[in-house]
């Protein structure tokens, strides 16, 4: 049997934690990996990520719709951005890295692929799975 100590909260300090240069090691790999991630996912502080977060959280909203109902659409002026139109709404969703990863898997597209073409290119073949795939509708 494991045993588990619990501090009383009311005895923790509170305040910014310091932090012990000397006991830490320094690791490539965190930083190729920041770099390797798409711009909407790279942040530069803690209180810029929390800022992305909640303003994210604030935007958001829950909506149900048939897959077969929602319109992939780009625009030839913008070769880089795709943008959804979801049922009920008249305003264009511009889905995030990972968003567009989840909506290339659901039609079974593979999303690096997908990212390397151009918007219009990727808004067909997002469109046609939308529409085809007979286990979404």
């Amino acid at each position: 049997m494991s045993q588990l100590n619990i501090a009383n909260a009311a005895s923790t300090q509170r305040g910014a934690f310091k932090v012990d240069v000397s006991r830490g090691q320094r690791v490539g790999r965190v930083s190729s990996e920041w770099f390797s991630r798409p711009a909407d996912e790279r942040y530069l502080s803690l209180s810029e990520l929390f800022g992305a977060v909640s303003g994210r959280a604030e935007r958001s909203r829950t909506r149900t719709a048939k897959s077969a109902a929602i319109r992939v659409e780009a625009k030839r002026e913008d070769a880089e951005r795709l943008a959804l139109i979801v049922p009920g709404s008249d305003v264009p969703l511009a889905p995030t890295h990972w968003s567009f990863g989840q909506l290339a898997t659901m039609v079974g597209a593979p999303s690096a692929y997908l990212r390397q073409l151009p918007a219009p290119l990727a808004a067909i073949n997002l469109q046609y799975g939308l529409t085809s795939h007979r286990a979404l509708s």
